[in-house]
């Protein structure tokens, strides 16, 4: 069964400039090695949907989502349509500034059939596929870290 997958950052800049970066759709390449691309259809705004256009190594795939959370300067999240999973961004104030907690959440149902069979054919299986989305999590983390505290 697929896991639940966490990363965490504390964030030397007020939520507001961290929330600017992580809701700024057109900065993804910028900030997540494996998202190409991600456009809202009408804006980003809860309720949108979205296309998608990613990668791992040399496989680029589309992908589409929903935005299911937009909370300015709290939290923004998409569910991903193919796999039911659910990415969230939560900011949180700090005494020095802002926490991002990045979440990947399963759906109840788990992933569908094909895409575990995907996984495990194309992309080293699950244990290393979670392990790879981990990395990229905190890659992704740090590289808004880093554009916040410019």
């Amino acid at each position: 069964m697929p896991n639940n997958l966490e990363a965490s950052i504390d964030i030397a800049a007020a939520p507001e400039k961290v929330w600017s970066i992580v809701s700024d759709l057109s900065r993804v390449s910028e900030l997540s090695p494996t998202t190409l691309k991600m456009i809202a259809l009408g804006g980003v705004r809860d309720g949108a949907f979205t296309v998608n256009v990613n990668k791992v190594g040399w496989k680029i795939y589309p992908t589409t989502s929903r935005i299911v959370s937009f909370e300015p300067n709290k939290s923004f999240a998409f569910r991903m349509n193919e796999n039911r999973t659910v990415w969230r961004y939560d900011l949180q104030p700090t005494a020095t500034g802002t926490r991002v907690v990045e979440t990947r959440t399963v759906d109840a149902k788990g992933l569908p059939g094909w895409l575990r069979g995907t996984i495990k054919v194309a992309m080293g299986g699950e244990q290393k596929f979670e392990a790879d989305l981990v990395a990229g999590m905190r890659e992704t983390l740090s590289k808004v870290k880093a554009a916040a505290e410019r």
